[in-house]
């Protein structure tokens, strides 16, 4: 869904280098045409994850089904709002195994 409707960049002159990845063609998503869409599917019950702040906004005041909030989006988090839960198994690897070893699962060999 996320590009459902989306304009290109170019539409409304943003130049190349102000991309997020410059030179390339990028859109915009459209939260308005997005809603419009699921209302079209006559959805009971929409979940937001990902939109950008403000985009959710407008998906929100657009969409006629209900609506809950799971998670949104910024630059911060290379528009992954879920990374820090996806990689906790690979980045905190060893504060895990120091836990383990402190309550006495895991010997210290």
């Amino acid at each position: 869904m996320c590009k459902v409707g989306g304009v290109d960049k170019d539409a409304i002159d943003i130049a190349a280098n102000e991309r997020v990845q410059v030179g390339q063609p990028e859109s915009m998503c459209n939260p308005i045409a997005q809603a419009e869409v699921l209302n079209a599917a006559h959805t009971d019950f929409n979940i937001l994850l990902g939109l950008c702040v403000g985009h959710d906004s407008m998906f929100i005041k657009y969409s006629q089904a209900l609506i809950t909030v799971f998670a949104v989006k910024d630059r911060v988090m290379g528009h992954n709002p879920l990374a820090a839960i996806y990689t906790y198994d690979s980045y905190c690897e060893r504060f895990k195994q120091d836990r383990l070893k402190t309550v006495g699962v895991v010997d210290d060999q």
